[in-house]
């Protein structure tokens, strides 16, 4: 059985049994998901560690991401707010900005949730968190983000 969420659809694959199918279902949603940001974290990590690539790919995206239950719109609100209060996770947030703007959330929505997370997470880290996804709205030309 194939369950569907919602645009830039993820899909859970049940019956990817073997380690290869399920990486490669992996791979699939994280193509979708974060695009060519993915591959980047992936190959980064192939001569040193092609285990975890794998993991985060197969586990990651294959078994967490694409189950029904959340939209990957909702998906990436939840992985902003915990990677801004973890703090020191700039690199994953530009990566996690890039997908949720791939999903179809915008700037003034990214905005909020980090404006939102410097009432339980500090100012520090939201200061740190709104200038990644600021990176990443420059790269794209969303620059300046209007106000809501």
């Amino acid at each position: 059985m194939t369950t569907t969420t919602t645009a830039t659809t993820a899909t859970a694959q049940p019956g990817a049994t073997t380690r290869r199918q399920r990486f490669e279902h992996g791979l699939d949603v994280l193509g979708r998901i974060d695009g060519e940001a993915g591959e980047n974290v992936l190959a980064a990590l192939s001569d040193v560690s092609p285990e975890l690539a794998h993991q985060v790919a197969a586990w990651g995206f294959g078994e967490i991401y694409a189950r029904p239950e959340l939209a990957p719109r909702d998906r990436q609100l939840v992985t902003l707010g915990m990677l801004t209060a973890l703090g020191g996770c700039e690199p994953q947030l530009r990566v996690h900005v890039n997908a949720a703007l791939n999903v179809g959330l915008t700037p003034q929505q990214i905005v909020e949730a980090l404006l939102h997370s410097a009432v339980y997470c500090g100012f520090p880290r939201a200061l740190n968190a709104t200038l990644a996804a600021k990176q990443v709205f420059a790269e794209r030309g969303l620059l300046p983000v209007a106000p809501a």
